[in-house]
């Protein structure tokens, strides 16, 4: 009888992996064990060579839902004793725990049977689990993944529930979340000055409370959330007025696929990504019956969930309408997670509080991803999808040892470790207080957790970058190595990495359109086309550099890049008075436009910059679009996406557009065009989508060009920019259509939330590089 030893690594503890195997075994009559270690699955097999087969094909069939198996590995056994049964032994953990931790998983159908269930013990309860579903990430403290080490250690387990526990045959074997109303965490609701009501069903009046146009504060499963009716306009405006968030779209919730389908457009691939176990805010056309105004005016899309806990299943249940359910924070700061801390920050924001005791040991925004002709584009990754490790392409195998602290905006980080990259869930921006601590706590958190100490980091090069500052910090008191990595060479490398592109693999051309980053010589760049790999990088051509009047004021106020772009390419007091009668020359009258031309003419707070989001924002600056201030980091050039989207079938480019000379790209020609056409008076948003298309023109053309001057075939498309669904699905599409690969972001975000982890990326090619020498 033949003996195997199978090494199974990747996903596969706290998944109900173990008992996957056991209910295989015993159907394929295979006699042996299965237990957990340091290093994944251990499976010791034993059968005839045919059923042994069947046992090995089928292992990576069916898979339970929150498995991957990344690596199977076979070694014959010795000559032995041949088992009896087949069992699962005891797991084997050590300090040198390899283990990946899991991302928590949104409630399974069988949870749900369940809970909704009358006669089921758990009917109705908002803490049911399994090793489906559930918590994981958000409640644990350190490695294993044990329950001692969680956030429940602290409830335990019921007679009625060990023995669920200790079932294999049960999908509750060894969930370490496991519980039932009679063991496990408890909900109640609070006014807003910490008083418990008491009520029969916390959940229930809370729920009535909604409906009368209250907000509430509700704790979940990463953090809390500030909830409102969305079909209430009272409630919305409310709800901005006390969060001081006055623009930015809100995010939804709802019951089933059913209630969505009321008001947004959904197609297959948004049903799948609804519906996946990582439940993300899946922004959708608008169609349908009307929301409350403000849930999201500016947009086309609204962005929908659905309920991921038994918990918000309950509560929708129970209101039967969709709701607001925005992050529990005040604008721009970390979401609340700790009781105390909800009652102190949002006790002017909410009515009503519903509170548990189930304590949330690590903060997770939700996911938010959109769906486009290119597919899936992750704008946020967090619940649910991080922190998934990825395994790295050929010549990365033995990469270890690597941290990345990513950016300032949308930063996340990255540890790779033994040839796998962890990116943390999104952290946020790091101008906020609150949310550098919160990126310091995570930092600490995930080396514990994975048991992780770095001998090189790798920062952005732009020396006011707080992530930046840290890690050097770091590199000087811990005497480690240290790579600062251009941010645009960062773009492309965490896309090639995703993609699978090896070490050794040629170079692809980069294009990278984002708002602004550090270049290699101090320059601010973000209109870029790189040659690069993983290891170097360099420019060929970029957007003409234009200055940034008032430096980040700019960013804030459109007007100012439309005045420094008008004020490049043209004398600025002829072509005003030449088109004195266009709302943007009679607005910019009240501003103090000498000043601002001397400080450009003298280079006084007026950096350069070859910026693609910022070509956007002096757009819709010329164009009347938040010409004045923006309130949130790209709602200018997100409007000017939404007032191209109504044209740009009916339009097309403008010729000659822009020119390229010494590998600067001019757009001279695209200015005189647009003023031409404000002035002959055609609508704004037939010169968006004039716009847009003369952009996507320039990009294919320049690329084209490259190719055929450097006999490069693989393209990357990566920054923020890209994020516009415009430029990118034709930009791919007419790419592809010219014989290039053409490759962009679909695990991470095309926006700053993925560079950590080409970051790390390039450190890992040149500590390879260095240790090969």
């Amino acid at each position: 009888m033949e003996g195997l030893a199978i090494r199974i690594r990747g996903v596969v503890q706290g998944v109900g992996f173990r008992p996957y195997i056991w209910h295989l075994a015993h159907q394929y009559n295979i006699t042996g064990s299965v237990w957990n270690d340091s290093d994944g699955v251990m499976i010791h097999a034993f059968a005839n060579t045919p059923q042994m087969q069947n046992f090995l094909d089928r292992i990576p069939e069916n898979l339970p839902p929150l498995a991957v198996i990344h690596k199977i590995e076979i070694e014959i056994l010795p000559q032995q004793q041949t088992p009896e049964v087949f069992v699962i032994s005891s797991s084997e953990h050590n300090a040198a725990m390899q283990m990946p931790v899991t991302a928590d998983a949104a409630v399974c159908q069988q949870c749900l049977a369940d809970m909704t269930n009358p006669a089921n013990r758990r009917y109705r309860y908002p803490f049911t689990n399994c090793t489906h579903c559930g918590p994981r990430l958000s409640i644990v403290r350190r490695m294993p993944y044990d329950r001692e080490n969680t956030s429940m250690a602290g409830f335990a387990m019921c007679k009625a529930c060990e023995q669920e526990y200790q079932n294999p045959a049960d999908r509750r074997f060894h969930a370490q979340a496991n519980c039932c109303p009679t063991c496990g965490p408890t909900v109640w609701m609070e006014t807003q000055g910490g008083k418990r009501i008491d009520v029969d069903d916390a959940i229930m009046a809370v729920a009535e409370c909604l409906q009368e146009g209250n907000i509430a504060a509700i704790k979940g499963l990463g953090g809390f959330h500030l909830a409102c009716d969305a079909t209430n306009p009272q409630a919305v405006k409310r709800l901005r007025t006390r969060k001081l968030r006055y623009a930015k779209p809100f995010a939804l919730m709802a019951l089933d696929i059913d209630m969505v389908k009321r008001y947004a457009r959904v197609d297959q691939a948004a049903l799948n990504a609804l519906t996946d176990k990582s439940a993300p805010i899946v922004l959708l056309p608008g169609q349908g019956e009307t929301l409350a105004a403000g849930i999201a005016d500016d947009d086309q899309y609204i962005g929908f969930m659905l309920a991921y806990t038994p918990f918000h299943y309950v509560l929708m249940q129970a209101v039967n309408r969709p709701l607001v359910m925005t992050s529990g924070n005040l604008s721009e700061q970390p979401q609340c997670i700790d009781n105390q801390q909800a009652r102190e920050q949002l006790g002017e924001v909410a009515d009503v509080f519903l509170m548990h005791d189930r304590e949330i040991v690590n903060r997770l925004d939700d996911s938010v991803i959109r769906i486009t002709k290119a597919g899936v584009q992750m704008l946020r990754r967090a619940r649910g999808d991080a922190p998934k490790a990825i395994m790295l392409p050929a010549g990365f195998e033995q990469a270890d040892s690597i941290a990345a602290l990513g950016g300032e905006l949308k930063n996340t980080f990255c540890l790779i470790k033994q040839g796998q990259a962890i990116v943390s869930p999104h952290v946020g921006d790091l101008e906020d207080a609150l949310t550098q601590q919160d990126f310091r706590q995570k930092l600490v958190l995930f080396q514990q957790l994975y048991d992780f100490t770095p001998d090189t980091l790798a920062v952005d090069m732009h020396p006011g970058y707080l992530s930046t500052q840290h890690g050097l910090d770091w590199m000087k008191r811990e005497g480690l190595t240290g790579h600062q990595v251009q941010h645009h060479h960062a773009h492309i490398a965490a896309c090639m990495a995703e993609h699978g592109v090896s070490i050794d693999s040629s170079p692809v051309l980069g294009v990278v359109f984002d708002g602004v980053g550090m270049g290699l010589n101090g320059e601010l760049w973000g209109g870029e086309f790189l040659l690069a790999d993983y290891r170097q990088c360099h420019r060929l051509a970029s957007l003409q550099p234009i200055a940034l009047p008032g430096g980040a004021q700019a960013m804030r106020e459109p007007w100012r890049n439309t005045l420094a772009q008008l004020h490049h390419y043209f004398d600025i007091e002829h072509i005003a008075g030449e088109f004195a009668n266009l709302p943007f020359f009679q607005l910019v009258q009240h501003k103090p436009l000498d000043v601002l031309i001397k400080m450009i003419d003298q280079n006084i707070n007026s950096p350069w910059c070859s910026s693609a989001g910022r070509l956007f924002d002096a757009v819709a600056g010329l164009l009347g679009i938040y010409s004045e201030r923006i309130s949130y980091e790209g709602q200018a050039a997100m409007a000017l996406e939404n007032l191209a989207a109504e044209a740009f079938s009916s339009q097309q480019t403008y010729q000659h557009a822009f020119s390229r000379e010494n590998g600067l790209i001019s757009s001279k020609p695209l200015w005189h065009a647009m003023l031409t056409d404000l002035a002959a008076g055609l609508a704004a948003p037939v010169i968006a989508a004039r716009f847009h298309h003369s952009v996507i023109e320039m990009i294919v053309s320049v690329v084209k060009a490259l190719r055929d001057e450097h006999d490069i075939h693989q393209v990357v498309l990566s920054g923020g920019v890209f994020q516009n669904q415009l430029l990118l699905t034709e930009v791919s599409e007419q790419l592809s259509a010219k014989r290039f690969h053409v490759m962009m972001a679909h695990q991470f975000p095309l926006n700053d939330g993925g560079i950590s982890l080409g970051q790390a990326m390039i450190a890992a090619a040149k500590k390879i590089k260095f240790a090969e020498v």
